[in-house]
């Protein structure tokens, strides 16, 4: 077990001045977005007037040749930055294989994926889709045929319960289940069966009927809930109810897992082991690919035929995805994480200390919310003026999600970039 995960908030008057914490300064950039031709593209993206056209290590850079330090990875999907030679080489080994045979028909790189994935972790048996989203659609539904194979079928025993801020996809059943009432309202009536409720003890432990209850899903590190980190004590209180009250226990870590909080997997952090855990983003260096990983107690409800999909597992992206996890795995990038995460904590205290515009600060590794006063939104489209990217966890969350190989020197330059914009 590594170390416990930072949570509790910060609030910026918490701490004093501390030493080797000024960020540092150089002169704005001087950018201006250029104009995007209009497209067939559905609107469903607020998107700036720029085009993306390559990037090289922590940097994308746009037609016009604009430089764009990079602190949002994708929404936390490009670990290992930009240009990366290692895997460069893992996609053209994994063009030379098959690309696709279904699941019909096993293969060699799925295989060898799911056994690194249990070797690695909790889990007996791991089930690969394409994206977050899915991967906790398949959790529900695993979740609902072990609840009916407890007691001869019951039905009565279906219900999933999430957190109070949780994010947790936008298909009908990951929809039911985000907190995000501007997401939910133009879909409903939602997928039925699934409640939010309020991220306290008592009311979860009034929630979680053992009659009704087949699951509870969490997120240790809540992204698009503004980066809340739960409280260790807390979650273990919530492992020793579900498990008293035969209810699977699922943690995404979509967002949170491989290598962004300076473990491997969040829960390591926590003392505790789910059920399931739900797997996406950084998975295959960018291409589609989502997992459940589960345990031989959920497992052996699964009949063939209980769920499946066309394109989860193909030879090419799983033969990456081994790649990708060989590398986040390793124990010198994790302190590296750790490490710098620590000092981006601080940092972002000290930059709300002396602009008086930061209320608090929350976070773990490389994964930080910074509570603004006025509109995140208008941080993060100043912040791509001055050539840094960012994204909002809400209204006035600001998010930093820089990939995991970010050197100590590019988180400087990023929070001296977010300092003049502040």
């Amino acid at each position: 077990m590594t170390s416990q995960m930072q949570s509790t908030e910060m609030q910026v008057s918490d701490i004093g001045m501390l030493p080797g914490t000024s960020a540092q300064r150089s002169a704005p950039l001087s950018l201006q977005p250029q104009a995007v031709p209009t497209s067939a593209l559905l609107g469903t993206y607020k998107q700036p007037a720029i085009d993306l056209v390559r990037g090289e290590g922590v940097c994308l850079f746009d037609a016009a040749g604009h430089r764009y330090l990079d602190f949002v990875s994708g929404i936390s999907v490009n670990a290992l930055g930009y240009g990366d030679a290692g895997l460069t080489a893992a996609l053209h080994s994994a063009a030379d294989g098959l690309v696709h045979t279904s699941n019909l028909y096993g293969t060699w790189p799925a295989r060898r994926l799911a056994d690194a994935l249990v070797a690695h972790s909790f889990a007996d048996k791991v089930f690969f889709c394409n994206s977050g989203a899915e991967a906790n659609e398949a959790a529900f539904k695993f979740a609902r045929r072990w609840a009916r194979s407890l007691n001869g079928e019951n039905a009565a025993k279906h219900e999933i319960i999430a957190l109070r801020g949780s994010f947790h996809g936008r298909l009908f059943g990951t929809l039911a289940a985000t907190d995000r009432p501007a997401y939910r309202l133009p879909f409903r009536p939602l997928a039925g069966g699934i409640s939010i409720v309020e991220r306290n003890i008592d009311d979860l432990a009034l929630a979680l009927d053992a009659e009704t209850v087949a699951a509870l899903i969490l997120e240790p590190v809540q992204g698009e809930g503004g980066v809340r980190v739960l409280d260790a004590g807390f979650v273990r209180e919530l492992r020793e109810l579900t498990k008293d009250r035969h209810i699977a226990l699922i943690f995404d870590e979509i967002q949170c897992g491989l290598a962004r909080t300076g473990s491997l997997f969040a829960y390591e952090q926590l003392g505790v082991e789910p059920d399931m855990l739900t797997l996406a983003k950084p998975m295959a260096g960018g291409l589609p690919m989502g997992a459940v990983l589960l345990t031989d107690r959920i497992a052996a409800a699964i009949q063939p035929g209980d769920h499946a999909t066309t394109f989860g597992g193909g030879p090419f992206v799983a033969s990456v995805a081994l790649h990708v996890l060989e590398r986040l795995a390793n124990k010198a990038l994790l302190a590296q994480v750790r490490e710098n995460g620590e000092w981006m904590g601080r940092e972002l205290l000290e930059i709300g200390r002396r602009t008086g515009r930061i209320r608090a600060v929350r976070g773990v590794g490389y994964m930080w919310g910074a509570d603004v006063r006025g509109s995140a939104g208008h941080v993060v489209s100043e912040a791509l003026e001055a050539g840094l990217l960012l994204c909002t966890a809400g209204d006035y969350t600001v998010r930093l999600l820089p990939p995991l190989v970010a050197t100590r020197d590019a988180l400087a330059e990023g929070l001296a970039i977010l300092e003049r914009v502040l």
